[in-house]
């Protein structure tokens, strides 16, 4: 399944997964995945996805779970709140990777205070701009121009001379941009 993890270099004819007919390494065929394999593979994907590593993406779930609700709506949820997912999904960055390395760099300030910290989880009435640098503006406004992005409902963006993004309502099941079976991460953590 594509992820879309270099932006929109997968979006060209090119692609590595368009042209590969068989798994990488000798080509032989394994056999039909265990349930377990079907699990993991699912979790892997979102791991990948957002750019979390195993530790994050289990103290994401212990919250999840602590939470009110659907697990799994509620995982989805909070790993959409990321900052440099909310970056990317402004489009000020081409990729999350591209995100996160905008959000570390600190060109990306948080209701007025420059924050470098990409799994900082924003709130609803958030104010996410790009700090007023020639450096910084030049990048972003560099990326807008060559990415028109559809922008989430639960984001709202204002172009201007500083690009700027406010989040309206914290992100819920059918803001999540990805097809992703949530249910088999909730049972795949939950042992």
């Amino acid at each position: 399944m594509k992820l879309f993890l270099k932006g929109n270099r997968c979006d060209t004819p090119k692609c590595a997964i368009e042209r590969r007919d068989a798994v990488p390494g000798m080509h032989m065929r394994r056999g039909k995945l265990t349930d377990y394999g079907v699990h993991l593979r699912e979790k892997q994907k979102v791991k990948h996805y957002y750019g979390v590593l195993e530790r994050q993406f289990r103290t994401y779930f212990a919250e999840a779970e602590r939470s009110k609700g659907n697990t799994g709506d509620s995982l989805m949820a909070l790993l959409e709140r990321r900052l440099d997912n909310v970056v990317h999904r402004l489009g000020f960055g081409a990729s999350r990777a591209q995100a996160r390395q905008l959000v570390q760099h600190g060109h990306i300030t948080v209701n007025g205070r420059r924050l470098d910290i990409p799994s900082y989880l924003v709130k609803a009435g958030d104010v996410i701009r790009v700090k007023n640098r020639k450096k910084s503006l030049q990048a972003v406004q560099m990326i807008l121009a060559e990415n028109q992005k559809q922008v989430p409902d639960f984001l709202s963006l204002l172009q201007g001379p500083i690009p700027e993004g406010r989040v309206a309502r914290l992100p819920e099941q059918f803001d999540v941009s990805i097809p992703v079976q949530t249910q088999l991460i909730v049972e795949l953590c939950s042992k």
